[in-house]
């Protein structure tokens, strides 16, 4: 039997702050997943399934909130998942929601993703101690920054590159109301006279720490054909895992990425994404990142990535733009960080992404990852059904 086409027909996302001090957590998922419903032009008796996701309990410290959530998110008597697989989890919830719809489990599905992180710190959850870690670093950027590195080293790209992602980042933040950050004074000079944190990633080259939630109501090809809106079509989605160390490891352009993305492109029948795709939401939580991801998801050649960004392929005005939102550099509500990607791609192909639209864009891939680099989870969205 084939499988069901799965279209978005809603999205919903709060504004990402540093702390929503004027809601609980049922308050914060509430807010997206009633946009999300608004947007799809349904209520909650529509909904057949809820699947959500997060970053692990200690970030907030409230030990399996789904529990207490249910009622929140109108799930009480139907079914209910949570989904967890690190940083990616966003991306990987929102790709188990299309699978139940898919496979016809469930005929309309709503998923949401979230993060409460001003109700704890997620960078010094992130610093074990020992016998877990060695004692050497404080957060995830310590542990990325060696891979930064090592991409230097093995491409030649000048130490100017990361400035210009963040610089092109936070510019485009400030076309979406719905961003974290939003620095109308910042300039280059002022991002590459930031403090450096850990070489060679600085200050104003790292994400921000966010409360904020997404949603997106997924639905079958019968419920896309009621929407009062346009959906934005699943033409292909995957999600692929290896350990944290092993020997041989590419920390650089890992292998379970490059075959991630393989799996996407091969489902939606892309040959070359380089020129196929309109807009990529990549998750990006520290700049140097942008062109080491364009070269494990073959948009560039290994040693290559860094050429797009210096010459501008990325911008907004480019003809690849990477991150049009702003990206996990302007908000990061980090268990729902990997969903925005994917609802800011289906946003973008249903030419619904107001002021940060990329012109024409009729295929956008959603990109989360997490871990160690060992988590990855990516969609590809169209503004027309899948072919087959």
């Amino acid at each position: 039997m084939s499988k069901e086409p799965v279209a978005v027909v809603g999205v919903g996302q709060t504004k990402h702050v540093a702390a929503r001090h004027d809601v609980s957590l049922a308050g914060l998922v509430r807010e997206a997943a009633g946009r999300a419903l608004e947007d799809a032009g349904l209520g909650w008796a529509d909904i057949d399934a809820v699947v959500i996701g997060k970053a692990p309990d200690f970030f907030e410290g409230v030990m399996m909130p789904e529990l207490y959530l249910a009622d929140a998110l109108g799930a009480v008597g139907k079914p209910m998942l949570r989904v967890h697989t690190a940083g990616s989890v966003g991306g990987s919830t929102a790709l188990v929601a299309a699978n139940l719809v898919a496979a016809r489990v469930h005929t309309t599905v709503l998923t949401l993703a979230f993060e409460k992180q001003s109700e704890s710190n997620a960078m010094w959850g992130l610093s074990l101690p020992i016998p877990f870690q060695q004692p050497l670093l404080a957060g995830a950027g310590g542990f990325f920054a060696p891979h930064v590195r090592a991409y230097m080293r093995r491409s030649g790209a000048p130490d100017t590159v990361g400035s210009l992602v963040a610089y092109k980042d936070r510019r485009n933040a400030l076309l979406n109301p719905y961003a974290h950050l939003h620095e109308r004074d910042l300039t280059l000079e002022k991002v590459q006279a930031s403090p450096m944190l850990w070489d060679p990633i600085r200050y104003s080259e790292t994400c921000p720490s966010s409360d904020g939630a997404c949603a997106m109501v997924l639905t079958d090809r019968a419920g896309a054909a009621r929407s009062p809106r346009p959906p934005a079509w699943v033409h292909g989605g995957a999600m692929r895992s290896e350990p944290t160390l092993f020997a041989g490891k590419d920390f650089v352009s890992p292998r379970a990425g490059k075959d991630c993305a393989a799996d996407v492109y091969r489902q939606a029948g892309i040959a070359d994404p380089r020129r196929e795709i309109d807009a990529v939401e990549m998750y990006v939580p520290f700049s140097w990142y942008e062109p080491m991801w364009l070269e494990n998801l073959g948009f560039a050649a290994q040693g290559e990535g860094w050429k797009l960004t210096e010459s501008g392929v990325t911008e907004l005005d480019g003809d690849l733009p990477v991150n049009p939102s702003g990206g996990v550099l302007s908000t990061n509500p980090i268990g729902a960080s990997g969903m925005i990607r994917f609802a800011e791609a289906a946003l973008q192909v249903r030419g619904r992404a107001g002021e940060h639209q990329v012109e024409g864009a009729r295929r956008a891939l959603g990109h989360a990852y997490g871990g160690g680099s060992q988590f990855f989870a990516m969609w590809l969205v169209g503004s027309e059904p899948p072919s087959r």
